[in-house]
């Protein structure tokens, strides 16, 4: 397999199917993945932030609020039209989208599921010390509530006995936790978010069925997961493809063996990275990407691109740090820098504030991560900031 200059060599003395993929031709191949290569990939609307969700498999949510949050800021990285209205569109009326756990609380695709099911099921018969205080009569309240009331958030709960906190995360409500657990068990789901403020309605009223569809099989999931990291990875690896979810790395491998024994898989070598071990497409490796646009992205630490850190990493030989939970003085970089990625390479961090008072996105730093270029790349940033800052206060 030859590639004109793109990475790819046949080292001696290795199997002939092993490939040895430079690191360049793996950045691109991710990049075109994640489609952070090219603009508009998914057009605009509802629908792009339906076919966004679906291509990358989920896209997720966390409560820090210094700038927009992160899924608003991960689906506009890839929708330059995106409206926060779309996602709203997407999850409360079109319900093409669903809020759900995959390594992390996360958008997910409506199609998929049924490959969450079969953990919905889990949780049914799970004992975590956190929702140890929830009895089954709570449980059975705050169900009933819902099935004669229709959809509720915490705030529509007034006639519940206060309890002092234990956690920092945690509620003074006690109906929160149950919500939650019948959240983990598919017996609700978040049917409206507004900012963080969760609208919960039966699973079932809100999709319209009697029952969840059939769990998929444990190999049907493997199959699912796989798949879903090829599509948004292109190069993948055990640990990218199961990412958080140790349980199930015994029958994702069977089934990349089992792939690769059929010729659907190529095992690769990434240059520089020692034994890991990786897969990818064939057709992905003959793939003839075009020229690298020279464009410019800020992104989240929540970003599909920069959350797997090890693997960032190996691609891009920088690992970042994320601040938000480490005390003050032993910050390095700030509280939440965002690295900034132009062309294929990540070429700065931004250590980025919204003063909604003023109207104004606040740069509280900029470290640069390369020497090359700086003046030109200075004023490609400073453009996709004012572009960041328009989305960031338009409301």
């Amino acid at each position: 397999m030859g590639t004109g200059g793109q990475g790819l060599r046949r080292p001696r003395g290795l199997a002939t199917q092993l490939i040895v993929l430079g690191k360049a031709r793996a950045r691109r191949l991710w990049l075109h993945a994640q489609r952070l290569d090219e603009s508009a990939a998914f057009g605009a609307g509802a629908e792009a932030t339906r076919a966004a969700v679906e291509h990358l498999g989920y896209v997720q949510i966390d409560t820090i609020n210094v700038i927009e949050r992160c899924h608003h800021q991960i689906l506009y990285t890839r929708i330059p039209a995106y409206r926060r209205e779309d996602l709203r569109q997407a999850q409360s009326v079109d319900k093409s989208v669903f809020e759900y756990w995959t390594h992390a609380l996360s958008y997910v695709p409506t199609r998929d599921l049924r490959f969450h099911v079969s953990d919905m099921y889990r949780y049914r018969r799970w004992n975590h010390p956190w929702f140890g205080p929830v009895k089954k009569g709570d449980l059975r309240r705050v169900l009933d509530r819902i099935r004669k009331y229709g959809a509720l958030t915490i705030r529509d709960i007034d006639d519940d006995v206060l309890v002092e906190k234990e956690h920092e995360w945690a509620s003074r409500k006690p109906s929160k936790r149950a919500l939650q657990l019948a959240f983990y068990r598919g017996l609700v789901t978040i049917s409206q978010r507004t900012g963080m403020l969760k609208t919960y309605e039966l699973m079932t009223r809100h999709f319209g069925g009697q029952r969840l569809p059939r769990a998929a099989s444990e190999r049907e999931t493997a199959d699912h997961l796989i798949d879903r990291a090829l599509r948004a990875q292109a190069v993948v690896s055990l640990e990218s493809i199961c990412y958080l979810d140790a349980r199930r790395k015994r029958g994702v491998a069977r089934l990349i063996e089992a792939r690769v024994r059929r010729d659907e898989l190529v095992p690769i070598a990434l240059e520089g990275a020692g034994s890991a071990q990786y897969w990818a497409r064939p057709a992905a490796l003959d793939e003839s990407l075009d020229a690298l646009p020279r464009s410019v992205h800020i992104l989240s630490p929540f970003d599909p691109l920069i959350v797997q850190r090890k693997r960032l990493k190996a691609f891009f030989g920088y690992e970042h740090r994320f601040e938000a939970y480490v005390p003050k003085v032993r910050r390095l970089f700030g509280y939440f820098t965002q690295p900034v990625l132009v062309g294929d390479e990540i070429v700065a961090l931004l250590d980025l504030k919204t003063d909604r008072e003023r109207q104004r996105l606040l740069v509280q730093r900029w470290i640069w991560l390369t020497q090359r270029s700086r003046r030109e790349r200075k004023r490609e940033i400073e453009e996709a900031l004012h572009r960041f800052e328009r989305f960031q206060l338009a409301r």
